[in-house]
């Protein structure tokens, strides 16, 4: 019941305008219009051309970058669940408007059957531009407001995206994590950082990811013939644990269930359902 109340009060803090981890990114200046070609090769050129403007200071990305090693350093690998818990939600975002909207799901789901209980959708201003290593900065204000809209706090987060496998240990599920007062974990689709061998070929095999003389998470084959996940404990979940619990949201499908479902909604596959 205390971290649902840390969660509630979080948000609460987020709607007015105090949350202290994203006052910089919010003094950010909005992006730059993209391009409003709708053809996919168009697309790909606008997101090669959506860079940070040379209004957004050098000395602005700088505080944002010490603001992801001081959460960092608030980062805790301690195990507050045993098991995988009866309320897990996924998350993911995805844009609109050319990338000038933010849109964040976020997907609860029944931690025994991994059916979809409730989901919510977030839509805000996209904070900052895709800058490589501040990804959560950019996706984290309409993931939160998202969160927030469900009913029941969950116990568990998987988020789209990584953990401490990050250039300064902060990935968006770390941040979340930190911000939260969640158990979360990142579940990403590449690798940002780290050194591994391959997993074998089959579902379930995987082997160490590591970086900087540490294990900082899981290479994961998690289906036949895919490329592997990458999966990184954000908070309150240790690195031993962290690849069980996603073993434990695997069905058919390359990603875990809560996070496929989010990601469903996010990129507006199941348009309507949210």
């Amino acid at each position: 019941m205390a971290q649902q109340h840390e969660f509630a009060g979080h948000c609460e803090s987020l709607r007015s305008g105090e949350g202290n981890a994203l006052i910089v990114a919010a003094s950010l200046p909005a992006p730059r219009p993209a391009c409003t070609a709708p053809t996919r090769r168009a697309w790909q050129a606008c997101r090669m051309r959506f860079q940070p403007p040379a209004d957004i200071a050098p000395a602005a990305l700088a505080a944002l970058r010490r603001q992801q090693v001081e959460l960092a350093a608030q980062v805790r690998l301690d195990d507050r669940l045993s098991a995988l818990p009866s309320r897990v939600a996924g998350v993911d975002s995805g844009f609109e408007d050319e990338g000038r909207t933010t849109r964040s799901v976020a997907v609860r789901v029944d931690g025994g059957s991994l059916q979809p209980l409730e989901s919510t959708l977030a839509r805000l201003p996209t904070a900052l531009p895709y800058i490589p290593g501040l990804l959560s900065f950019r996706e984290l204000p309409a993931v939160l407001q998202a969160l927030a809209q469900l009913r029941e706090a969950p116990e568990l987060v998987l988020v789209d995206g990584h953990g401490i496998a990050h250039p300064r240990g902060l990935g968006i599920a770390a941040h979340l994590g930190v911000l939260t007062g969640l158990p979360s974990i990142g579940v990403g689709k590449s690798r940002l950082v780290g050194e591994y061998s391959e997993p074998g070929p089959q579902r379930g095999d995987h082997a160490p990811l590591s970086h900087k003389g540490r294990q900082v998470g899981w290479v994961l084959r998690s289906k036949p013939r895919c490329n592997p996940l990458f999966i990184s404990p954000g908070n309150h979940v240790s690195v031993e644990a962290c690849l069980p619990l996603v073993l434990a949201c695997l069905t058919r499908y390359r990603l875990p269930e809560p996070t496929r479902l989010a990601d469903r909604l996010a990129s507006r596959r199941d348009r309507g359902a949210a």
